[in-house]
């Protein structure tokens, strides 16, 4: 596994997360990746008719490439570990699809001109539900495969309750915990996750400002800064439980080698963390 990665390559996710499909289905749908890349590049480029371009600045493409490729990553590790209960490749496949999805709740439709699509950060997951249906009813997606897709998107709500998702299987449930899991190491790991942490803050404040001062599920923040100094408690407090305890500790199949390996996801998260300490003097305890 390559941990160098530009996410901003858009081919070189694309690769990798075809490499991963190869490695756990050889005798898979060789253009399925690249289909569905077709199809997610089109909707975040404003080729989809109807919508516009992202225009959020944080929750941009290259943020759902830090997902997807994680995930990929994941799955694949947990295949070559030889976890059960075994991944089907049609699984697999509306996994990935689910993840390129996640973020489309902050696209804007094509006569909305008032703001960014961060203004829809409360309602985003909503919003990325409905969108889903609305692409794979077109693309002629069962019912059941489309209910897939939109329960593992529902897992990257903050605060979600995991119990009330109406998982159809047990598989349904690993990968969308999988994908929640991966939503939020993408993210952090990412070598500009520091630097990138105002603009999510301006996200969080134009989603404020477009509902009525309510800032979003994962708290208020005063200022860039305050978002900065409390990220380190975010980690430790709400993520870390969140992937070890309700997501089942599946990140643990992103460890080098399994199962007591090091994870290349964590050590990058403790490096980012460790730079705001440093730079911003954040409070850890």
């Amino acid at each position: 596994m390559d941990s160098e990665i530009d996410t901003k390559r858009i081919t070189a996710v694309e690769v990798e997360i075809q490499s991963a499909y190869g490695f756990m289905f050889p005798k898979g749908d060789r253009g399925f990746v690249s289909k569905v890349f077709g199809w997610t590049i089109a909707c975040f480029s404003g080729a989809r008719a109807g919508y516009q371009a992202i225009d959020a600045r944080y929750h941009d493409f290259e943020h759902t490439l830090q997902g997807a490729l994680c995930l990929a990553r994941l799955l694949r590790g947990r295949h070559a570990a030889g976890a059960t209960p075994v991944l089907s490749q049609r699984i697999f496949e509306l996994g990935i699809i689910a993840i390129l999805l996640h973020d489309t709740g902050y696209l804007k439709r094509a006569d909305d001109t008032q703001g960014s699509g961060a203004k829809y950060t409360l309602v985003h997951v909503t919003r990325s539900v409905e969108f889903a249906a609305e692409l794979l009813s077109e693309k002629g997606f069962a019912p059941e495969d489309i209910k897939a897709v939109q329960n593992m998107i529902r897992c990257t709500g903050v605060n979600v309750d995991l119990s009330s998702i109406p998982f159809q299987s047990d598989v349904e449930r690993i990968v969308g915990f999988a994908l929640g899991t991966a939503d939020l190491l993408g993210q952090m790991a990412a070598k500009d996750y520091v630097e990138k942490l105002p603009v999510l803050y301006l996200e969080f404040e134009e989603s404020a400002r477009h509902n009525n001062g309510r800032m979003t599920a994962a708290g208020s923040f005063a200022s860039a800064e305050d978002l900065m100094k409390k990220t380190p408690l975010f980690w430790e407090r709400y993520v870390m439980p969140k992937i070890s305890q309700d997501f089942g500790g599946l990140h643990q199949f992103l460890n080098i080698p399994y199962p007591a390996g090091t994870n290349l996801y964590i050590q990058r998260i403790e490096a980012n963390l460790s730079k705001l300490r440093e730079s911003q003097g954040a409070v850890v305890s």
